[in-house]
């Protein structure tokens, strides 16, 4: 049986590797996004700490939260839990533009479910991405190690957009939403962004 996928809005999904500053470039977006573009919290099983303004919660009450259906889109890294509240199947219907940060593991998953899907991938230098992962000081050596390490799950799936984030956060955010404003109506694979988003951090997608 196929099921009819979510729209007319459309997910604009943020993937790269750890390190490369989306949760930056989401949250300084959200300082200047509209109404119409919803960026949710996640929820995650790590406490609170520096970077991202997460929603953590304990394994238990992440499982339960799961088995509720109170999640779209969930998956495991790092051995962490990660999960995108459902309430943002709503906003699509609704016709908003929802902006995550997501694991590539789940861009296919993300494209069988929403009608209009946009990835971007934020690249930055391997000396700067270390150098990042170091002063988040979220992790330690080995962590961190590990993280430098860990294959491109997805590495031979179209993008839509790529913002290379080597300039300053206000840069990077400013590419970021130049691609959600030309978003809609666009579906995942297309070839290349518009012209107006080139750019600022922002290059089409080869």
């Amino acid at each position: 049986m196929t099921t009819q996928k979510i729209g007319p809005g459309v997910f604009v999904a943020v993937a790269g590797a750890s390190g490369v500053g989306k949760d930056a470039l989401i949250a300084e977006s959200r300082r200047h996004a509209g109404p119409d573009v919803s960026l949710p919290r996640r929820h995650i099983t790590r406490a609170p700490g520096p970077g991202e303004n997460h929603l953590p919660r304990s394994a238990r009450e992440f499982r339960i939260a799961s088995e509720a259906g109170h999640f779209a889109i969930e998956w495991n890294a790092h051995g962490l839990r990660y999960g995108i509240p459902v309430e943002i199947d709503d906003d699509i219907r609704g016709g908003r533009s929802v902006v995550v940060n997501v694991s590539r593991a789940v861009l296919g998953e993300l494209a069988a479910r929403y009608e209009h899907l946009v990835v971007v991938r934020v690249t930055v230098s391997e000396a700067v991405r270390a150098s990042r992962l170091r002063t988040r000081g979220r992790e330690d050596a080995d962590d961190i190690a590990r993280r430098l390490r860990r294959p491109d799950p997805a590495r031979d799936y179209a993008v839509d957009a790529e913002i290379r984030n080597d300039g300053t956060i206000a840069e990077g955010a400013a590419a970021l939403l130049r691609v959600i404003r030309t978003a809609p109506g666009r579906t995942s694979g297309s070839a290349a962004v518009s012209a107006s988003v080139y750019g600022s951090g922002a290059v089409p997608a080869r």
